[in-house]
């Protein structure tokens, strides 16, 4: 955990399509001043701005889509979730379209080149978000809730009735090195037999085996999978991503069970909204709560 608020030390071109739209995308990430927080900028609509919080999520089916006063930004998860897994508060992303480019359909591009230019520590201190109580989302047995806990944890448990997925789960304590190594890596994946209704919704109209793991009847269409369970290292991407919208980093131990964008979402609303539930503070300010709640 960190005691100061990061950003990038420079400025991170990218350029892709949407997953979605296909459209081509210029994407660049841009160095914010302390206690920016992170900041979407439409460049061909004047530099519009759509703050990164769950206050402008409009659309949670297949992505996740921000609105602003009627501008929209789609399928920020994946970069949400490798800012918040590599600890960064302050940024500006620019992009001259209305979805951010799917890359590998990972977060491991975006890291790649982040690391390149390197993270910068600021001089105001970070807050956090502990939590002293459990908040939950429980649609059917569909779950995700955070509890308290001393550390920055998370879970993530799914079950398909494919058998090249079935029943999986990881479990790992949240730092920037286990983002790097457990996490950012998973794409994301989906299913031959929902292609022709995805794209007659006017979907993954940019999707292909370069940027997802994609599935058929048999089993896995692309050559290999970079972890044997890469699928619910995925969700935990999407998840981390999504809960990013809350607006600090949090300190708990996340959960999820047969989750998915639209409880994600849920729970990152219900945490800023049952405000006695936890207490924003700094790190310095956490470590009594933290000492109370392990004593109580």
């Amino acid at each position: 955990m960190f005691k100061y608020q990061r950003t990038l030390c420079g400025v991170v071109d990218f350029q892709g399509i949407g997953l979605h739209t296909g459209y081509p995308v210029q994407l660049r990430l841009v160095p914010a001043p302390e206690d920016t927080g992170i900041v979407f900028r439409r460049t061909d609509l004047r530099n519009f701005e759509i703050e990164a919080t769950r206050a402008h999520v409009a659309r949670v089916s297949y992505a996740v889509t921000l609105m602003k006063k009627g501008v929209m930004i789609s399928t920020v998860e994946h970069l949400l979730s490798t800012l918040y897994g590599l600890g960064i508060d302050n940024l500006f992303i620019d992009l001259n379209s209305m979805e951010v480019p799917i890359m590998d359909g990972s977060g491991l591009r975006f890291m790649e080149k982040i690391e390149k230019v390197g993270i910068e520590e600021q001089d105001a201190l970070r807050e956090y978000i502990v939590i002293q109580e459990a908040i939950e989302v429980r649609h059917g047995d569909k779950v995700a809730g955070v509890y308290p806990d001393p550390a920055q944890k998370a879970t993530y448990r799914i079950d398909f009735e494919h058998h090249a997925i079935g029943r999986q789960e990881i479990r790992v304590e949240l730092t920037p090195e286990s983002y790097r190594r457990e996490i950012g890596p998973a794409r994301t994946f989906g299913f031959i037999a929902d292609v022709e209704y995805l794209k007659k919704c006017g979907l993954i109209r940019g999707g292909s085996l370069e940027n997802a793991v994609v599935l058929d009847a048999s089993g896995i269409v692309n050559d290999d999978l970079r972890f044997g369970d890469e699928f619910v290292r995925h969700k935990m991407l999407d998840l981390l991503g999504d809960i990013s919208l809350v607006g600090y980093p949090i300190i708990g131990h996340l959960y999820a069970v047969k989750a998915g964008h639209a409880i994600h979402t849920a729970l990152a609303d219900h945490i800023a909204r049952q405000k006695e539930r936890y207490r924003v503070c700094t790190l310095e300010e956490a470590e009594p709560v933290l000492a109370a709640g392990q004593a109580g």
